[in-house]
């Protein structure tokens, strides 16, 4: 499933006319197709998020959303865990880890499942 996120407004993504066909959309599709059953019982969802400024692949683990933020440009693959409430610091967000572009879809898919499973994150 893949949802769309604009002006703070959600929106259901229907395949055909209504999906995103740029790069990160096509990356996030191949990536999400290749994760290993763990993680699509944690309910993965591609997500375009306009208003963050990024499109990825979102998670809803135990302990809270986490998203797989695809890289744009050089940057790296980022693994965010997202708040529901801000913390004493006001963040929303904490970056998890990072990993560079030099992996493939089926290695990101890895190794995003495994950082899950090890931390505790997928049940």
């Amino acid at each position: 499933m893949e949802i769309k996120i604009s002006d703070g407004i959600v929106r259901r993504v229907r395949g055909g006319t209504d999906a995103p066909m740029n790069g990160l959309a096509i990356q996030a599709r191949t990536v999400a197709n290749l994760l290993p059953l763990a993680c699509q019982r944690a309910g993965a969802k591609i997500v375009h998020n306009s208003d963050a400024n990024y499109t990825g692949i979102r998670f809803d683990t135990k302990v809270g959303p986490v998203v797989l933020e695809m890289p744009s440009g050089d940057g790296p693959y980022r693994l965010v865990h997202e708040l529901i409430e801000p913390d004493e610091t006001g963040r929303t967000e904490v970056e998890m880890r990072r990993f560079p572009q030099i992996y493939k879809a089926p290695g990101i898919a890895l190794i995003t499942a495994e950082f899950l499973s090890s931390r505790g994150f997928l049940s």
